[in-house]
């Protein structure tokens, strides 16, 4: 730097040097080193006045050695992890120093018979020993393969048929929607309302029989009171009593059902001609599906359709899917329900091979696999009369497999079982990642497959493709 001066005189050889004791403090441990000499420039040109006093000696060299006050960032020298054995930390805690200085320490102390188990393993129920046996570790993915896809079953099922509304209480207030309903079937008028209490609305569906209608048989509509809620049975949530509703085009007491339907079958049919052949078949399989399930349960309760119109079946949005998704079936003709007869396991037989064959219609066969198993399935339901469960398995097959080839090879179905749950599993999943939420279809599937067994599906193949 330029406005500094050069010295006025060069230090000679008796020039004073400066020598200093420079203290280092380290958490309270002092430590005193004295460095090399090193000349110091005199502060003016004027030589001392005594001559320098001798350099003292110089002090023993010592063997400095770090304590633990602060953490250590490099392992330990051998020689002074043998001099001093670690400190062993305390039970739950781990000191600073250990967490780092410690961890190459971790995998030598750690005995190589015992090595540590995930939590995989822990969920999964394997033990070392299982390890080593093939049979054991499918058993053990099987069983938490078919557990994950009950989970997820239930879950939809929740989803599905939740929020539904409880029964009418007399501080219930109604307000009605519409002046004319929103469907009409072949009993029964159906008006949208909204039922109010407090700061709680529900959407319900006031059901108001047709003038010159048949009357409805008290068992059926008794029975309907009594069955807890399924997915393809209508369900009821009180009665409306008369003059709740001034306003209302019909008089009397009428029926209050949980569910707004949107159209019947037959409306969809007329509507859905304009569909691809693949789409619409896999509709009509689905809908034949779900009404296969309400006679499921009519039959195991004892009881039976009188008839079965496409006019009495309505169609309702799923709860939670999306709009372009196959509609949900409910069978709300309760008012032909009637006990049925003992030793009729097939009493529904003959009426669904019908509306089997209405609904893919008189003219040119579909050529669709589907259609041509529909087509099988119908001549199959009025030459063997099969029971509502075994046809709802039939074609649960028919949509999701397999398919008769598997079953003409005799390929092992148990195994094609493992392997169909494991594609779903793997399905949901990349539906899930991409944020897809799971649909009727989805739960319908989950349904068969946590369901089936290898006896089941050879059965329902057994009626469907022989």
């Amino acid at each position: 730097m330029s406005n500094l001066e050069p010295p006025t005189k060069m230090p000679g050889a008796n020039t004073p040097t400066c020598s200093a004791q420079h203290t280092y403090s380290n958490l309270g441990e002092v430590r005193t080193h004295l460095l090399p000499s090193k000349a110091c420039r005199p502060r003016t040109s004027e030589p001392p006045a005594t001559d320098p006093q001798p350099l003292p000696p110089p002090l023993p060299k010592k063997t400095l050695t770090r304590t633990h006050s602060l953490p250590t960032h490099k392992a330990s020298s051998p020689s002074l992890t043998r001099a001093r054995p670690p400190r062993k930390p305390l039970v739950g805690s781990r000191s600073v120093d250990e967490s780092q200085a410690g961890d190459d320490r971790a995998g030598s102390a750690q005995s190589p018979a015992e090595p540590p188990f995930s939590s995989l393993d822990t969920e999964l129920g394997l033990s070392l020993q299982d390890l080593h046996h093939p049979e054991a570790v499918h058993a053990a993915l099987e069983a938490r393969q078919l557990e994950g896809l009950r989970a997820v079953h239930a879950r939809l099922h929740t989803r599905l048929l939740g929020g539904r509304p409880g029964p009418c209480r007399p501080d219930h207030g109604f307000r009605l929607l519409d002046s004319s309903p929103c469907v009409e079937s072949g009993d029964a008028l159906y008006y949208r309302l909204v039922r109010v209490h407090e700061e709680a609305w529900h959407l319900l569906a006031a059901k108001v029989p047709k003038p010159g209608a048949e009357e409805p048989h008290p068992w059926g509509l008794e029975l309907q009171v009594s069955l807890l809620p399924h997915f393809n049975l209508q369900g009821l949530c009180g009665l409306l009593p008369e003059g709740a509703l001034p306003e209302a085009p019909w008089s009397g007491c009428v029926a209050l059902v949980a569910e707004v339907p949107e159209l019947t079958v037959a409306q969809w049919l007329v509507e859905a001609g304009a569909q691809p052949p693949e789409e619409f078949t896999k509709t009509v399989a689905l809908l034949l599906l779900q009404l296969s399930a309400a006679l499921e349960r009519l039959e195991a309760q004892g009881a039976a359709l009188a008839e079965l119109r496409l006019e009495n079946l309505l169609l309702v949005a799923p709860r939670g899917c999306m709009a372009t998704g196959p509609p949900r079936l409910l069978l709300a003709d309760f008012g032909h329900v009637r006990p049925r007869p003992p030793g009729t396991p097939g009493i529904h037989a003959r009426q669904l091979g019908r509306l089997f064959r209405e609904l893919l219609g008189p003219g040119v066969p579909l050529a669709t696999p589907v259609a041509t198993g529909l087509e099988r399935l119908a001549a199959q339901l009025t030459r063997v009369w099969p029971s509502a469960a075994r046809t709802r398995s039939a074609l649960q097959a028919l949509l999701w497999g397999p398919g008769p080839e598997l079953r003409s090879h005799g390929a092992p179905l148990g195994s094609w079982l493992r392997v169909r749950r494991t594609m779903l599993v793997l399905h949901l999943a990349e539906r899930a990642v991409g944020g897809e939420v799971p649909g009727l279809e989805d739960w319908l599937c989950c349904e068969y497959l946590t369901e089936a067994t290898a006896a089941s599906v050879d059965l329902a193949l057994s009626l469907l493709w022989d």
